[in-house]
């Protein structure tokens, strides 16, 4: 497969220059259809460990549900204005049942043999029978995941604000997930900055080159 002719360096720093975790968002301007299906790939494309891809995303279009979910937002107004909400929810425990399904991807899409199934359950095996430290582990894969969305909509021209100060627990309960084997991790509102926004002229904070790459 051919690689894709890449983006100049200076588009790329421009984008991430002009992004910034928007506060206010104009609700009347919706994202257009092709940059949204997009966004939602990049996060389908997001790297995870072993590929197990540990994650169920949310994509929360009922008013009624945006309005409960703000109440567990501490009323954030990007809940309720931004055209977009997402949820990315973690798998509560990685099982046998998680890498099964990985293998029965891999056979429909690479043809892979059975001594090859074998060793990736080998493989496998002991991370999965760590038990409750999986847990943990995919919520680290969904912050990956994050990543990849949040970069990918900059470069899109789409306004993106993680959201972290929420109540999960609240969250799971508006979203019908107990017994699904999914928990909320982190919430992202997307659309486009209102024109209002003092966060968006306000300068990027962060630390000197020197204060954040170490030369080993």
């Amino acid at each position: 497969m051919a690689g894709p002719e890449p983006i100049t360096p200076g588009r790329l720093l421009s984008a991430l220059q002009w992004r910034y975790a928007t506060q206010r968002f104009d609700p009347s301007r919706p994202i257009p259809a092709a940059a949204w299906s997009a966004i939602l790939e990049s996060l389908r494309l997001a790297p995870s460990g072993f590929g197990l891809q540990p994650w169920r995303i949310v994509s929360v279009e009922s008013p009624a549900l945006r309005r409960a979910l703000s109440a567990a937002s501490w009323n954030q107004p990007q809940v309720l204005e931004a055209p977009r909400l997402l949820v990315l929810c973690r798998r509560d425990r990685v099982e046998s049942l998680d890498v099964e399904r990985l293998i029965a991807l891999a056979r429909g899409q690479r043809a892979i043999s059975d001594e090859e199934a074998a060793r990736w359950r080998a493989g496998l095996a002991s991370f999965v029978e760590s038990g409750a430290a999986t847990d943990q582990w995919a919520a680290r894969q969904v912050y990956l995941a994050l990543g990849v969305l949040v970069a990918a909509a900059a470069v899109l021209g789409v306004d993106a604000c993680p959201l972290e100060g929420i109540d999960p627990p609240a969250y799971d309960r508006e979203l019908g997930l107990a017994g699904t084997g999914y928990q909320t991790v982190v919430a992202v509102a997307l659309g486009y900055r209102a024109a209002g926004d003092p966060a968006a002229t306000a300068d990027k904070l962060r630390f000197p080159e020197a204060e954040v790459f170490t030369r080993a």
